[in-house]
């Protein structure tokens, strides 16, 4: 078959979990309800945050550029889902699958990083507190937060142009809810054995180097906290709590999801897998860093007592 006929696809067809049509409108107003709660808590630490001085330091302004990773993260994935969900099929186009796999790899691998950066400051802040404000000085932050944006741009410009380098010919059926690298390179009309190996290797030192940094970092918190009086150990390790909640929902899900052997789970199965990296964790790092967060909660009441006031006035 000559090029020219193998680039024949202009658009392809999500189709979502058409297998089972009479859970998709229970699916639609579950991912719904998901959504906006996802959008809600995150715009909120976002604007707390923000607004509130006292919380201007590296451990919130980290947890603040998490939370705009999970809007977007949310943002680039949900609306296109809904659409899937609410009609038996959805095409969408060749640019627009690019657009949304290119983000989908940019907010993932940047939030990699990120979890990554966070446990490097948990470290310095619990086993040298004394000498934490010049290890994590506003230079190093920054370097650290552009740093992982970087990374997760890199990552998702090379990979999403090599997929989209190869031919498709046909069939253009996704058999997924939105266009993740695996089942989109199914249908390329050429050999991907180099782009796999590529993906694969990428895959471990993405999701490895940086999970081992805080592995690291948390053997060497444990070290030190079992040092310390136990009321103060105790207190040291609850500012770690969310981060370790976080670090499990996120790498947990996405190791399942990438380093999977190629048709080791079925295509439902794989769509809860995505599932679970792209949305839960979006949905519950609000929860637990609010919830857990004593500072958190109080800037929240600070803020809402402020509000409260300028109405009386």
């Amino acid at each position: 078959m000559k090029r020219q006929n193998q680039s024949s696809v202009v658009e392809f067809i999500l189709l979502g979990f058409s297998n089972f049509p009479e859970l998709q409108e229970q699916l639609f107003g579950v991912f719904l309800v998901v959504y906006l709660v996802t959008l809600i808590g995150n715009a909120m630490i976002i604007v707390i945050i923000s607004l509130e001085q006292s919380l201007h330091i590296p451990m919130y302004l980290f947890i603040l550029n998490l939370s705009v990773v999970d809007v977007s993260f949310n943002a680039v994935i949900m609306p296109e889902m809904l659409v899937v969900l609410s009609t038996e099929k959805s095409t969408i186009t060749l640019s627009g699958c690019f657009a949304q796999m290119y983000f989908l790899l940019l907010f993932g691998g940047t939030e990699c990083f990120l979890l990554g950066t966070m446990a490097y400051d948990r470290f310095a802040a619990i086993c040298h507190p004394l000498s934490y404000p010049m290890i994590m000085n506003k230079s190093v932050f920054m370097k650290l937060v552009m740093f992982s944006w970087v990374s997760g741009i890199m990552v998702a410009t090379v990979q999403t142009s090599w997929v989209f380098s190869f031919p498709f010919c046909g069939p253009r059926e996704i058999n997924h809810l939105f266009c993740e690298t695996p089942p989109v390179l199914e249908l390329a009309c050429a050999d991907t054995f180099w782009f796999e190996i590529y993906a694969f290797t990428g895959t471990i030192l993405i999701v490895m180097v940086p999970f081992s940094l805080i592995l690291l970092s948390y053997f060497r918190i444990l070290f030190a906290i079992l040092k310390m009086p136990s009321n103060t150990g105790r207190q040291a390790f609850s500012t770690c709590a969310s981060h370790l909640t976080s670090v499990t929902l996120f790498y947990g899900t996405a190791n399942m999801t990438y380093l999977q052997p190629k048709s080791g789970y079925s295509p439902e199965t794989k769509k809860l897998m995505s599932l679970a990296y792209t949305l839960l964790t979006p949905l519950l790092n609000p929860l637990i860093y609010s919830l857990r967060n004593s500072e958190m909660k109080r800037a929240l009441m600070k803020l809402w007592r402020r509000k409260v006031d300028l109405h009386t006035l």
